[in-house]
């Protein structure tokens, strides 16, 4: 037993050290290429310090060396005593602490810098998404097939149990399947991304020890797979709309940028939910505990204007569609799917704003908890 207990434990360490290679041949790509090219130039003479790497002189030793050397020689030649003391005072201002301090970066230009970093190191997100994407599937006989027909088979049980064994409310027509299709993609999008990258950072702790590179990268890389599966269950609401609901061909097509804003709005929430379990694990079974009747709380099986008791209590009905930010995007999305009507101009103002909220919130959370993350994985 202990035998195949060590050899389980050799594979999955090699593993892990393979991912940890991979993931970080990005990374060391341009290092080896400047290696390359100073070898490769002719007429140059290569200093054998250089060559040896660490055999060389340490800066801090070279730099006790010239300080050595100068005192000899002022030591040496007096009349030039006072004029190295003054170019010493000079450098002196020149390295001072007040010059190398910088000032502290903005909230904006952060914000953007985080998630520019998905484009300055894509090659290293792409080697992320396509792990993430194999591991989701790993072992199966369909493989990745399964990340176009998990969407549709999640889509055709909650049809099932919700329009044909229990429908919970009329929309006006006879067409309530379409009605709750129309809100399940950014649903199951938001809660198995939100679940998915409350752990990434956890799940990947042996790579963030051994590598350093942007561990935003992570969560956002369990986003971008789970963003596959929202494209697909969108596409197919599409599709039946264009067929089902002639009136609604003029306006489905924003579906699209409506479906980006809410990306985002999964992108923002689902870092900072990374961030925050990476310090406090209570984070993910909170999330947990609370998506069940936050479903519930979101206009998915029920329109806003037809539930029942909506009249008697107001505040009930604006706190649902106001304080639960995944509401107007998700009614945004049904006016232009569903009913061939341009989502009310509240609600698309909502969206962007809760994009730039979430986008900027996300980052900050981040920004406050990365220099722990290393530490409390």
């Amino acid at each position: 037993m202990a035998e195949v207990i060590d050899e389980a434990c050799g594979e999955e360490e090699r593993y892990s050290g393979e991912d940890a290679a991979e993931l970080a041949a990005p990374l060391d790509r341009p290092g080896r290429e400047r290696n390359a090219d100073s070898r490769d130039e002719p007429g140059e003479d290569t200093d054998p310090a250089e060559g040896r790497g660490d055999l060389g002189v340490p800066p801090l030793a070279a730099r006790v060396r010239d300080e050595a050397r100068a005192q000899g020689r002022a030591q040496e030649d007096p009349e030039n005593h006072d004029g190295d003391r003054e170019r010493g005072d000079r450098d002196d201002r020149i390295h001072s602490l007040e010059r190398v301090v910088e000032p502290p970066v903005a909230l904006d230009s952060f914000s953007i810098t985080v998630y520019a970093d998905v484009i300055r190191y894509r090659e290293l997100f792409g080697s992320l998404f396509r792990r993430d994407l194999r591991a989701k599937y790993r072992g199966s006989v369909l493989g990745l097939a399964w990340s176009l027909l998990h969407p549709l088979v999640l889509m055709a049980v909650y049809l099932l149990v919700f329009s044909l064994l229990w429908r919970v409310a009329e929309v006006g027509s006879g067409d309530y399947w379409l009605f709750l299709l129309c809100g399940l993609p950014a649903w199951v999008f938001f809660s198995t991304a939100a679940q998915a990258s409350s752990r990434s950072l956890l799940e990947n702790a042996n790579l963030i020890r051994k590598v350093r590179f942007p561990r935003q990268l992570v969560p956002l890389s369990i986003v971008a797979t789970h963003l596959v599966g929202f494209a697909v269950m969108l596409v197919v609401v599409v599709l039946l709309s264009l067929v089902k609901l002639p009136e609604a061909r003029d306006t489905v097509w924003l579906a699209f940028p409506l479906g980006a804003l809410f990306a985002c709005i999964v992108a923002g929430c689902a870092l900072a939910i990374a961030s925050l379990n990476a310090l406090f694990r209570d984070v993910e079974h909170l999330l947990a505990a609370l998506l069940l009747p936050w479903f519930f709380l979101t206009p998915i099986l029920y329109s806003l204007d037809e539930l029942p008791g909506v009249t008697d209590y107001p505040a009930a009905e604006f706190a649902i569609h106001w304080l639960n930010f995944l509401t107007p995007p998700i009614e945004a999305m049904r006016d232009v799917l569903f009913y061939g009507e341009l989502p009310a101009l509240s609600e698309t103002l909502y969206t962007v704003v809760a994009a730039v909220v979430a986008l900027t919130g996300g980052a900050l959370v981040f920004s406050r908890s990365d220099d722990r993350i290393a530490v409390e994985v």
